[in-house]
């Protein structure tokens, strides 16, 4: 297919690690087909995760981002306004004539978003043909697509997304040879250089992200609490952010068994870029926001419990280091011997 201006729209709607790691593909795509129009579909509460990508004067970025909120709507399916919601962002979908569709998370939802969206019989909508190990597939979600590609079962969540791309433009594999970007430079600089400690951070801190749904993949609150006094030893305060009532209960847990350390309030995907960014150091489980400080390049600590390493690992940076692997919690000594590493 040779199309001058084309347009794509991306389809990774949840959550927040595969939304990140979904970004380069952006990227793969813009620089390639530099005048391209990029849409993309995302539940609501991750659109500031694609902000920053967000075309303005002096960058061409994403041309717009489409809220779904899949997840809220499901919640009460007999509000009227819900039903209103979902009918306009349907019709949202159809303003704009697609060339390409792809869907890289291999669910019925984000493949029935994907045919919604289609206007012309010659779009060509790719998704995946089969699971990766450890992943979340829905094999139903094929008989929406014009084109499934088979990947390895064993595949890094962006390389996986770079498999559909290249088979849906017909290119070679853009693998690893390939430059990773996630966020553009100007966005990059402001953050470094020009974030602001948050007011509720008065010393050198280092983020501990400790939360998870899956129990399996949480580590120990003990190992974490040997972690926060090692820290504090070296004169910076550890912080224990939650997302739930039990989050915040086993932060405090954890700083029970410490002279020092905080639990902060909650906050949204918008702050803890400046959060992240201004940390000393993150160190956190195979989670969203621990995803996010490796992907803004930031010295992070990924520690594996229940997944392995190779589907997430931020390998596109020496400032990350990633530690155990499933079933294979790291001991504490080894992130002790990390910290020294990074700071």
């Amino acid at each position: 297919m040779t199309i001058e201006k084309p347009a794509f729209l991306l389809v990774k709607l949840s959550s927040l690690g595969d939304v990140l790691h979904n970004i380069p593909i952006f990227w793969d795509i813009r620089e390639r087909y530099p005048d391209s129009r990029i849409d993309w579909v995302v539940e609501e509460a991750y659109v500031d995760l694609l902000r920053p990508l967000q075309t303005c004067n002096s960058f061409k970025g994403i041309d717009r981002i489409i809220p779904f909120a899949l997840r809220r709507w499901k919640r009460n399916v007999f509000n009227q306004n819900h039903w209103k919601e979902l009918f306009n962002a349907v019709q949202i979908l159809k303003e704009q004539r697609y060339d390409w569709v792809i869907d890289s998370q291999g669910l019925i939802k984000s493949a029935i978003v994907a045919s919604l969206a289609v206007r012309s019989k010659n779009t060509k909508i790719t998704g995946l043909a089969n699971a990766t190990e450890y992943s979340g597939y829905e094999p139903l979600a094929r008989i929406f697509y014009t084109e499934s590609v088979q990947v390895p079962k064993r595949c890094h969540a962006i390389d996986r997304s770079r498999f559909l791309l290249s088979s849906s433009l017909n290119i070679p594999l853009i693998d690893r040879s390939f430059p990773v970007k996630f966020y553009p430079n100007f966005f990059m600089t402001h953050l470094m250089s020009e974030a602001e400690p948050h007011p509720e951070f008065k010393k050198p801190y280092v983020l501990c992200f400790h939360a998870t749904a899956r129990e399996a993949k949480k580590w120990s609150i003990d190992d974490w609490a040997l972690v926060g006094k090692y820290l504090l030893e070296k004169g910076l305060i550890p912080i224990y952010p939650w997302g739930n009532q039990v989050e915040k209960n086993t932060s405090y847990a954890i700083i029970d068994q410490l002279t020092g350390g905080l639990v902060p309030k909650e906050y949204s995907v918008k702050e803890y870029f400046e959060i992240i960014s201004y940390a000393t150091l993150t160190i956190g489980i195979d989670t969203g926001l621990t995803h996010l400080s490796a992907v803004l390049n930031r010295p992070t600590i990924e520690i594996y419990c229940d997944s392995p390493v190779w589907k997430t690992e931020g390998y596109w940076s020496e400032k990350v280091i990633n530690l155990g692997d499933i079933g294979k919690p790291p001991s504490f000594q080894s992130v002790l011997q990390a910290i020294d590493r990074l700071i």
